[in-house]
């Protein structure tokens, strides 16, 4: 498989359900205005994907559905991640035989291993795939980071391991994961928000959760940063982030969802327990701030 560049904008795919059911219909429609607005890779099954909640078998056939639905027009990222090492990969393995041009893969979660563990959770993920691997660091939900040291030991050992997701909401892990490895070290941005200051800082895109609905938009922002032309990109960022805050205003993917069925791409903007509908003071405020973005 040829490898293509895991930069740019990249969309954490929300997982469309239907009676609780995925809604592989829906999918399909999300992919296609995924390829149209101009993406430049798809994230089936990560957290906005709703992995905790979907079962393993729904886990594969929705990295299976989006291989299908994308027709090899951009690369397809498979969300594999778990606090368990033997069922990432076996998730990675199963991936790669569906033909995923890359994982993306969580710090363990909840049990919170040492530097040491971390580090052979994923040696044992890179052993069996020679696809990219992206590690992804987000504290705020594992209760760790992937540290900097890892992440070069990491690097040192598997030449397919050189990109990590860094949502730790700090534009100082961008300079220090860039202090340590230099080019060897693709950044993308876990956090919508930062995703310029990130850019600023050396990262070369973004694993966005708003470009499920505004593709072009947070791609013009990313392909301006990309080019150096901070000044436009920065105009964009500021039209954008009212936008970026109002999606987390509850929980994520439910804004998202909410925003993705309000603009007819998917039809229920349904989420699996524990996860809930918004409340009334929190749509009112994520209306209000599509309707000023859309005016």
């Amino acid at each position: 498989m040829k490898l293509r560049p895991l930069t740019g904008t990249i969309t954490a795919l929300i997982t469309p359900f239907k009676n609780q059911q995925v809604a592989y219909d829906d999918l399909a429609k999300l992919v296609a205005h995924q390829i149209r607005g101009g993406i430049n890779g798809l994230v089936p099954v990560g957290t906005t994907g709703e992995s905790p909640t979907v079962s393993t078998e729904e886990h594969l056939d929705i990295i299976r559905a989006t291989i299908e639905f994308a027709r090899g027009r951009v690369p397809v990222i498979a969300g594999t991640g778990s606090n368990s090492t033997h069922e990432a990969v076996e998730l990675t393995k199963l991936s790669h035989q569906a033909g995923a041009d890359a994982m993306l893969v969580v710090a363990p979660y909840y049990n919170k291993p040492s530097p040491e563990g971390v580090f052979r959770h994923y040696a044992a993920l890179a052993e069996v795939t020679d696809r990219p691997i992206i590690l992804y660091s987000i504290p705020g939900r594992c209760g760790i980071e992937i540290s900097v040291p890892v992440v070069e030991r990491l690097r040192a050992k598997y030449p397919h391991v050189r990109t990590i997701k860094e949502a730790g909401g700090s534009v100082d892990r961008v300079d220090q994961l860039k202090q340590a490895m230099g080019s060897d070290i693709t950044v993308l941005s876990g956090d919508d928000s930062l995703t310029l200051p990130f850019m600023a800082a050396g990262a070369e895109g973004v694993i966005s959760v708003a470009s499920n609905l505004y593709v072009r938009e947070i791609g013009k922002m990313v392909q301006l940063a990309l080019g150096n032309d901070f000044a436009k990109a920065t105009k964009l960022h500021r039209r954008l982030y009212p936008i970026f805050k109002t999606l987390f205003i509850e929980p994520n993917p439910v804004p998202i969802k909410f925003a993705l069925a309000r603009a007819g791409i998917i039809s229920s903007a349904e989420v699996r327990p524990p996860l809930c509908e918004m409340g009334a003071a929190t749509t009112k405020a994520l209306l209000q701030a599509l309707a000023d973005f859309e005016a």
